[in-house]
């Protein structure tokens, strides 16, 4: 019988709760947080490949949990059994015209220590693609996108049977062999144009932090978004007694043999293309002119044989049990693992996070004891798939639904300014500890430099949030934007309601060019990303101040109204797409292929836009209805808040609390979304063609994109639903405060 994470810990102590003012438990968290000791712990734990199942890896889990159990937390492994392939062997040559062969480990620089230090990491690969063994000729696509196999058809090109070689960029990574496979070819290639993150951007490493010709972008093409975590187990815990699907079944994992590679080999092939020349949008930084291919004189070999074997995830599972709402839980997570070393992603986010766990911990040994309990989480396994936080949340899916309060999450970290995504009712929460919290180049709080580059950047063309600049100019709550996917919060806001945050420093780094490749290294990131992890220290005391604000605060820190006009917001946007696309129909069905042949270059004919079904009325005014109600809640309730919060008796504080728990499960669809049901939230979600990027109002406004406008209607009503109930939900909470 599974036990409840509560149960699992060794609960009970002796010691009487000391009561501690805010100012004196921020004072003893930032005491306890250290740049010099961040870099100490980066170092070590960055010293050997950090891959899923890795030797140095597992001991970095150990060296964690014994981290948390020195400084007072009760401390449990969450083990699962995942399908995780490694590969037995790659290889990658061109064929034709010349014989050469590609691919393989990356070398090592001399200035870089750790990157010499390659006994036992994997070679550059991509997690979930589907082994093969290919011969044929290559055609350039561009992003990989479905807008760039539209603009190959317009040209009678086709990848049947070919394979593609794809650049980094645009929309998830795992999209592009996906859509590649859907299309017929055989075969996938991705490469890291210097244009994204190499010379492009900056000095290539080690002269700066760019890609250098020889770095690879490693990565998973699992379909993430169908649903993320362990392909065999969807929807479950991967424990070792879960009834699993077969590989060849779960659809999450691809079909065609994929590879990622440098730009020095992407190079070997695209320069010999031949065949009409690309678009300028198509074009990168390479220095000769990008052609389509598709001939038989330039083809590649191909070839990937993995272990498709489970391996094991390792969760470090810490815990703080609360006072007076120990069933209330703040959830804290970073991950730990990473595709080489991992310095900057993700291991620049954890020992952030470790330094908040040890000043947390020295609260509780000077007998400090939260109200609500706090779990703080390193996750395992999330670079193939979030595969650990995923497992976790499934496995204790009904536990969290009725006792998580929030998720706040970071992955790397880096230099510059403060971001901070996810779920607005704490906008005004996230803005008041931002202020309290200096920024390490400037001297001032985070928050003024956050609003000053909002305001820089507009006047400097910048394309900037009107609200976001409106609040910026006025010195006011700067609104968060809404949470995709790509990291470990997407189990807690998209599937189980919990609302979340992902929090981190950047803008002003150089990590991209590192970026999962063995250049991501304590080297690279100590000159180019965060020297002597100023920021790391920044971040340790913001997430420090939301987790204590959130713990020990008599009722929840959260205003609506934010959350309400976003929800508007969002209406808003789909409102003008939908006017923008009956516009462009109208346009489209003046074009005719003779006024295409007279337009096109004869070299290079381009055929008109594919016929599309014309975008109809969409019936919207029960969703706007729907959303007015949800304003005028949200307004009852924080005013009634901000007037009786401060004199609510315990009882009424009980009652609010209760009635806000879980409010944000009303969020969820109960059928999910459209062609992916494990994804629930009706508000925002990745989406199915950008992957990492937020779909706000995602079942309509992917219904209107895609021209399903059947469906457009049926998710505008179950969107206009769930917002009722959100909106009732409030006004209940209302209620406990009269």
């Amino acid at each position: 019988m599974h036990k409840t994470i509560l149960a699992a810990f060794l609960l009970g102590t002796t010691a009487t709760a000391q009561p501690m003012g805010d100012a004196q438990k921020a004072a003893m968290l930032d005491a306890a947080v250290s740049s010099a000791e961040q870099m100490a712990w980066l170092k070590d734990f960055t010293a050997g490949p950090n891959h899923v199942d890795a030797p140095h890896n597992r001991q970095n889990a150990d060296t964690i949990a014994r981290m948390f159990r020195d400084w007072g937390w009760q401390v449990k492994m969450a083990e699962y059994q995942v399908l995780y392939p490694t590969p037995i062997s790659t290889a990658l040559e061109l064929v034709g015209p010349v014989a050469k062969k590609l691919g393989g480990q990356e070398p090592g620089i001399a200035e870089d220590a750790t990157s010499q230090n390659l006994a036992g990491a994997l070679p550059p690969y991509v997690a979930y693609q589907g082994d093969g063994d290919v011969t044929a000729p290559v055609v350039y696509v561009n992003y990989g996108l479905p807008a760039d196999y539209e603009a190959l058809a317009r040209r009678g090109i086709s990848v049947k049977g070919k394979i593609v070689i794809a650049r980094y960029g645009g929309g998830w990574r795992g999209l592009k062999p996906k859509l590649a496979q859907e299309q017929g070819a055989i075969g996938c290639l991705i490469y890291s144009d210097p244009q994204q993150d190499g010379y492009g951007s900056a000095d290539t490493y080690p002269n700066g932090g760019g890609r250098p010709p020889t770095g690879v972008q490693r990565g998973s093409v699992v379909d993430m978004t169908t649903y993320p975590g362990d392909p065999l187990t969807p929807g479950i815990g991967a424990t070792k007694d879960a009834k699993r699907l077969t590989r060849e079944t779960a659809a999450t994992v691809l079909k065609i043999p994929t590879l990622p590679i440098s730009y020095a080999d992407a190079t070997e092939i695209l320069s010999r293309l031949k065949g009409a020349p690309v678009p300028q949008e198509w074009r990168g930084a390479l220095p000769f002119h990008y052609r389509f291919g598709g001939s038989d004189d330039v083809k590649v070999h191909l070839a990937v044989k993995s272990d498709w074997s489970l391996k094991t995830v390792r969760n470090v599972i810490a815990m703080l049990p609360g006072s007076s709402k120990a069933d209330e839980w703040v959830v804290r997570g970073n991950h730990y693992d990473g595709w080489v070393f991992g310095a900057a992603d993700p291991l620049s986010g954890e020992v952030a996070m470790l330094s908040e766990a040890k000043g947390l911990g020295a609260l509780w040994k000077a007998g400090w004891r939260p109200k609500r309990s706090i779990v703080y989480a390193s996750w395992d396994g999330e670079e193939p798939g979030l595969l650990g936080s995923t497992e976790w949340v499934e496995h204790n899916l009904a536990e969290l639904r009725q006792k998580a309060v929030i998720y706040i999450n970071s992955d790397g970290n880096g230099r510059g300014y403060l971001g901070v995504d996810g779920s607005q009712q704490f906008t005004s929460l996230v803005s008041k500890v931002a202020g309290e919290v200096k920024d390490p180049q400037t001297g001032v709080p985070v928050i003024d430099r956050w609003r000053a580059a909002m305001r820089a950047g507009a006047f400097e063309g910048r394309r900037i949030d009107p609200d976001t600049l409106a609040a910026a100019e006025k010195g006011g709550d700067l609104p968060l934007d809404p949470l995709g996917s790509g990291s470990d919060y997407t189990a807690f806001i998209h599937h189980a309601g919990i609302p979340s945050l992902n929090v981190g420093f950047g803008g002003e780094g150089e990590s991209a060019g590192s970026y999962h490749s063995i250049f991501d290294s304590y080297d690279h990131f100590v000159r180019w990303d965060d020297p002597g992890l100023a920021y790391g220290a920044a971040l340790s005391k913001v997430t420090g101040r939301l987790v204590l604000n959130i713990a020990d605060a008599d009722v929840l820190p959260v205003r609506y109204g934010p959350l309400a006009g976003a929800a508007r917001g969002y209406l808003t946007e789909i409102r003008s797409l939908i006017d923008n696309r009956r516009r462009e129909d109208m346009r489209r069905a003046g074009l005719t292929a003779d006024m295409y042949k007279l337009a096109s270059d004869p070299r290079d004919p381009i055929a008109p836009p594919v016929a599309k079904a014309s975008t109809p009325m969409i019936e919207l005014a029960a969703l706007d209805n729907a959303i007015a109600q949800l304003e005028a809640a949200a307004k009852a309730f924080d005013g009634a808040i901000a007037a009786n919060g401060a004199t609510l008796t315990e009882a009424q504080k009980a009652a609010l609390n209760a009635k806000l728990k879980g409010i944000d499960q009303a969020l969820l669809s109960p059928s999910g979304l459209p062609f992916r049901p494990w994804f629930r939230n009706v508000l925002y979600a990745p989406g199915r063609f950008t992957g990492y990027g937020a779909k706000t109002l995602p079942g309509l406004r992917e219904a209107v994109e895609e021209r399903r406008f059947d469906d457009a209607n049926r998710e505008a009503g179950i969107a206009a639903k769930a917002f009722n109930d959100y909106a009732d939900r409030l006004n209940a909470a209302v209620g406990a405060m009269r």
